[in-house]
C-alpha cells in the first residue's frame, strides 16, 4: 500500500492550495483518511480527517480554512487551503487508517506560506 502527496509549494500569506493524496494497494473506502503536518522541531499534529461515511473533523487552527474530501472512486483525498497563514507552514503528510489499526503514511508534501 501506498499514499502519494501532491499539490505543496510557496504561497503568500492569505492564498489558497489542494493537496491531493492518491492511494494504490489499499480500498481507500475502507480507511478513515487524515493529513497531519509537522514543523521542524514540533511534535506532528492531526489537522484534518475523513470518515469512510464522509464525516469530517478539524483542527480548531483550521476549522472555517481548510477543507477535507475523499473520491473513493479516484483513490484521492484531497484538502483545500484557503487563508493560509505563516504559521500552516509545515510537511503536510497523508495517513491512512483501517478498522484493524493497520495504518499508511505518505512521504510528505512542504507547504510554505511566505511573503
Amino acid at each position: 500500500a501506498q499514499l502519494v502527496e501532491s499539490g505543496g509549494g510557496l504561497v503568500q500569506p492569505g492564498g489558497s492550495l489542494r493537496l491531493s493524496c492518491v492511494a494504490s494497494g489499499l480500498v481507500l473506502g475502507r480507511y478513515v483518511m487524515s493529513w497531519y503536518r509537522q514543523d521542524p522541531g514540533k511534535e506532528r499534529e492531526v489537522v484534518a480527517s475523513v470518515s469512510s461515511g464522509g464525516g469530517q473533523t478539524y483542527a480548531d487552527s483550521v476549522k472555517g480554512r481548510f477543507t477535507i474530501s475523499r473520491d473513493n472512486v479516484k483513490n484521492t483525498v484531497y484538502l483545500e487551503m484557503s487563508r493560509l497563514e505563516p504559521n500552516d507552514t509545515a510537511v503536510y503528510y497523508c495517513h491512512a487508517r483501517d478498522w484493524l489499526q493497520n495504518i499508511v503514511w505518505g512521504q510528505g508534501t512542504q507547504v510554505t506560506v511566505s511573503s
